[in-house]
């Protein structure tokens, strides 16, 4: 198998908020083209991993490496290169989809900027309320639009907190439609989750964090059932 050219390392990451240690030497890579998924049981620190990753917050000790660059809180690198999607959307409640796609695509210095603000919502299927201000939208409608967002931009590597939480069927399988567009065009997505059926579906690799720890790694390469991904998960979690 081809050794795949690392786009995100992460080397002894250690975070401390208040007193509590809660992410413990954390050593991670995620491969060009890869999709790694982490998972583990709440209170292991995801949320805490995913925004020491996005450059939301800075690690207490170790370092984030991206595409080569150590990554610091709020870098040009993170903004030029990394998508996220967390559970805050981002968006101005009081634009509508077009103006905040506008106002996002200015800020990265996005050209051909109108065209492709339209195609994006027409992909996301918000083109009809392109006008419309976006405070009466659904929680779906609006990870829609932060879908769109995170594109417009069309990084490198997509990062996705819990992407399908809260969504209706039609919108997971859009958002999922669009992450394995996006892995044919050999972007690196890395998602946190706790959805083991979506996991299953899309990761090529999963990574267990327990206690601030990644405990276990595992390669799925589609040989690997989704029940036996969960016995082999219940198995790390619950031992030890």
């Amino acid at each position: 198998m081809k050794e795949l050219e690392t786009m995100l390392e992460l080397k002894n990451v250690t975070k401390v908020l208040g007193n509590k240690l809660i992410l413990r030497n954390i050593s991670l890579s995620l491969g060009e083209g890869e999709t790694l998924a982490v998972v583990g049981p709440n209170g292991a620190g995801k949320s805490t991993f995913f925004k020491c990753t996005v450059g939301l917050l800075q690690p207490s000790g170790g370092e984030i490496i991206l595409d080569g660059e150590i990554i610091k809180k709020k870098s040009v690198a993170v903004k030029k290169k990394i998508g996220f999607l967390g559970h805050e959307s981002f968006l101005y409640s009081n634009l509508t989809p077009f103006e905040n796609l506008k106002f996002y695509g200015k800020l990265y210095k996005v050209s051909d900027l109108e065209h492709k603000s339209m195609n994006l919502l027409k992909e996301v299927g918000l083109y009809l309320f392109r006008d419309v201000p976006i405070r009466s939208f659904s929680r779906g409608m609006i990870q829609r639009l932060a879908i769109a967002r995170v594109l417009l931009a069309e990084p490198n590597i997509l990062m996705l907190d819990e992407p399908h939480t809260g969504l209706d069927q039609e919108a997971v399988a859009l958002l999922n439609k669009i992450i394995k567009e996006k892995q044919k065009n050999g972007k690196s997505i890395l998602i946190i989750s706790h959805d083991f059926e979506q996991v299953h579906t899309l990761a090529d690799r999963v990574a267990i964090l327990k206690k601030g720890v990644i405990v276990d790694t595992i390669q799925l390469d589609g040989k690997m059932s989704l029940n036996e991904m969960k016995e082999w998960y219940d198995k790390v979690v619950m031992g030890g």
